[in-house]
């Protein structure tokens, strides 16, 4: 059976958690944020999300530290369900991560573009009222390609790479929030909500969680990624919750800086969002940071998606539930090269939507993550149970606020009469195609292993400890030889 090697130190693992959350279209989407749902929206919108990701985070947090192996939510759905629902679970992600690939190859050459406007020059074709540009393309294909060479050789490299990316990050965003409350005023930010908008304060900021759902997706790759940490199992768990802290307040504070610094309504009255806004303050040098920051999310978010949808294919073609091909790392480096070769296509091929798609992937992907959330929760109480482990009232309650914050959420943005629901067509002709091509797909994978075999491919030396002699059987599933 092929193995990941431990390659990733405990403060990388931060970074590729935090990073790989933190992209860069909401420096520049933060004047479409505004003029939707006013900046009090976006931000306690932003908020919110952050703190029902985090109570999320914290079943995610359980179960990393008792199995800290390649997959992450596939391996938890496997071991406390079936591999049906171990696939229903790592397809949704995939389909996440890919479209976070997909939207970077638009949004690179978008964000470029604020910069250079001559590259929105030969023009291709439109979709969604959106032109697409052949250097805009162009760049995105190029900065795929790059990230799948950065990856190709084993993710050490990248991870070192992330962390230092990381670091400039942050060392930037400090300087454009101290300008931004230094330079601002409480009178551009305060009132937050437009007294003249068609809906309420209330109704703004709960229909801000959805795409904020889709900004706070990455902290996952921790758990995906975490049979190649250098760490304890406990250190993974609690990085898992530091990523999405992290992340979630970087983006507020810095959405925060931008209302305060020249008032909220002339920023979503222009183009691009931070990027612009600080221009208009008279601060040509603090734009240009946080175009640098933008430039930087891109590519760490690149990173992280890269190897999170490679590592889940990974997962299911050991079980079967992928090709074989899937399944195999190379032997020098220790990377699933095939896995990344796919996120890669599938990423490019997505991408061609153009920026008329940007919104669509955010939504889309919002909704997959939900699911994924809620089915992650349930199966924590299951996993518990069966290693006879418990927890304490925070690590109970707060996942389950989540998971039902995430089931109405999903819910909202599913019917299509709700305030909250995806966009027709372009958003659910997305969910039906990538729900039915991962039906075909299940459908023609061998699925010819055992339970008990899909188990100890997926848990590895975990096996004996959710499944050992010393543990009570009465409380767990049998590992028949069941097939699903």
């Amino acid at each position: 059976m092929s193995e990941l090697r431990k390659t990733i130190s405990p403060l990388a693992l931060v970074a590729i958690g935090a990073a790989g959350v933190i992209g860069s279209s909401w420096l520049y989407l933060g004047s479409t944020f505004f003029h939707e749902f006013g900046a009090g929206g976006t931000i306690l919108g932003m908020l919110l999300a952050t703190a029902l990701a985090a109570c999320i985070a914290i079943a995610y947090s359980n179960l990393a530290a008792r199995l800290p192996r390649a997959g992450g939510e596939v391996v938890y759905s496997v071991v406390g369900g079936n591999r049906l629902l171990g696939f229903i679970v790592g397809w949704l992600l995939i389909g996440t991560y890919a479209g976070t690939v997909a939207f970077y190859v638009t949004a690179t050459g978008r964000l470029l573009s604020t910069a250079w406007p001559s590259l929105n020059t030969v023009p291709l074709y439109e979709i969604g009222g959106e032109t697409i540009y052949l250097p805009v393309l162009a760049i995105g294909v190029v900065l795929t390609l790059v990230m799948l060479a950065l990856n190709w050789n084993g993710v050490e490299f990248s991870a070192r790479t992330q962390l230092i990316l990381f670091g400039i990050m942050v060392v930037l965003a400090v300087a454009v929030v101290v300008a931004g409350f230094g330079s601002g005023s409480a009178s551009n930010f305060f009132p937050m909500f437009d007294a003249d908008a068609d809906s309420s304060p209330i109704a703004n900021v709960l229909g801000f969680v959805l795409p904020a759902f889709g900004f706070l997706i990455g902290f996952g790759v921790v758990a995906i990624m975490a049979e190649e940490a250098k760490a304890t199992p406990r250190q993974i768990g609690r990085i898992v919750v530091i990523s999405v802290l992290l992340a979630g307040g970087f983006y507020a504070i810095v959405l925060a800086a931008t209302a305060w610094v020249i008032p909220w309504q002339d920023t979503a009255a222009l183009t691009n969002g931070t990027i612009e806004a600080f221009d208009v303050a008279g601060m040509p040098l603090i734009s240009t940071v946080a175009f640098v920051i933008g430039v930087l999310g891109i590519v760490t978010t690149f990173i992280a998606v890269f190897a999170a949808s490679s590592r889940l294919m990974f997962a299911l073609a050991r079980i079967e539930l992928f090709p074989p091909v899937f399944g195999k790392v190379d032997e020098r480096t220790g990377s699933p090269r095939a896995a990344l070769v796919l996120t890669a296509v599938i990423g490019l091929a997505l991408g061609s939507l153009g920026p008329g798609a940007l919104v669509w992937f955010l939504n889309t992907g919002g909704v997959y993550i939900g699911i994924v959330w809620a089915v992650t929760v349930v199966i924590m109480f299951r996993i518990r149970r069966m290693t006879g482990g418990g927890g304490s009232i925070v690590s109970t309650v707060l996942p389950v606020i989540g998971a039902v914050a995430a089931v109405g959420v999903v819910l909202a943005a599913l019917i299509p009469a709700s305030p909250l629901s995806l966009r027709w067509p372009g958003e659910y002709l997305i969910v039906i195609a990538w729900v039915a091509l991962g039906l075909v797909l299940y459908l023609l994978s061998p699925r010819t292993m055992s339970r008990e075999e899909s188990l100890r491919a997926l848990l590895g030396e975990y096996y004996d400890s959710v499944f050992g002699g010393g543990e009570r059987r009465a409380d767990r599933p049998e590992v028949e030889s069941e097939r699903s």
